[in-house]
């Protein structure tokens, strides 16, 4: 690699470093992260929200699809687009928008990291993911496909999104992965934001037996609760030192 080649890779990843940081701060500026967690601060806005989403359903389809695809790129953890696709948008469209937005998201991020820090992430994540070698090599997109599937074996959403590249998988299948192989657990947490709306809509208080009395909430729980413990026994099985 000549000396030109490496400074604009130098220049080009401290502009999208900055770009992230911009990008947080003002996020965090705007938003008070403590309402967004907030139940009665969602319910008192519920009504806001999805009279906005039936008079301009496509526009803001739009803006939150493009917004989930910076997000991603931008590393950001994909629960909250995940229980708003479903709280908004209910369980199919909101699984369909965020499903193809975080798979986008997370292509380009998987593309821009192996081109700009493919040294760095081989060197902080090889060690640890290094028995995953041999089944990649077998088979790259089934085995990514079924890593997706059971969430990453608990690995977090952003190291999911790069991990292939120790195993220089091609984007092609990178992207078949990504996209089938989340659906479970994705569909799951959308189902659960959906099920939160039809709670607030009946205008119930969100509490424990708001969750063993709805469907809505309970199994959507269950399932996500089926998902990490697989997930933990796969985790435990693969990455054990």
């Amino acid at each position: 690699m000549n000396l030109n080649s490496l400074n604009l890779k130098l220049i080009l990843g401290v502009t999208y470093l900055v770009i992230v940081s911009i990008g947080l701060y003002f996020l965090f500026s705007v938003v008070d992260i403590k309402d967004l967690m907030s139940y009665e601060f969602i319910r008192l806005k519920k009504d806001v929200i999805l009279k906005y989403k039936s008079e301009n359903f496509l526009l803001l389809a739009i803006i939150f699809f493009i917004f989930s695809i910076v997000w991603v790129f931008l590393l950001g953890f994909a629960m909250p687009l995940l229980l708003f696709s479903g709280f908004v948008f209910g369980k199919w469209w909101g699984i369909l928008i965020a499903l193809t937005a975080t798979t986008i998201g997370a292509t380009l991020l998987y593309i821009l990291v192996g081109f700009f820090f493919l040294g760095t992430i081989k060197e902080k994540l090889a060690p640890k993911f290094s028995k995953l070698r041999e089944f990649f090599i077998k088979n790259d997109t089934l085995y990514f496909m079924s890593f997706r599937l059971i969430g990453g074996g608990g690995t977090p959403y952003v190291v999911q999104n790069v991990l292939p590249i120790l195993f220089d998988m091609p984007l092609k299948n990178y992207i078949i992965a990504t996209f089938f192989g989340s659906i479970p657990s994705m569909f799951v947490t959308v189902a659960l934001g959906s099920g939160i709306e039809k709670v607030i809509d009946q205008n119930v208080e969100l509490s424990i037996s708001t969750v063993l009395f709805f469907p809505e909430i309970y199994i959507p729980i269950t399932a996500f609760f089926i998902i990490l413990f697989i997930a933990f026994i796969i985790k435990k099985f693969y990455f054990k030192q």
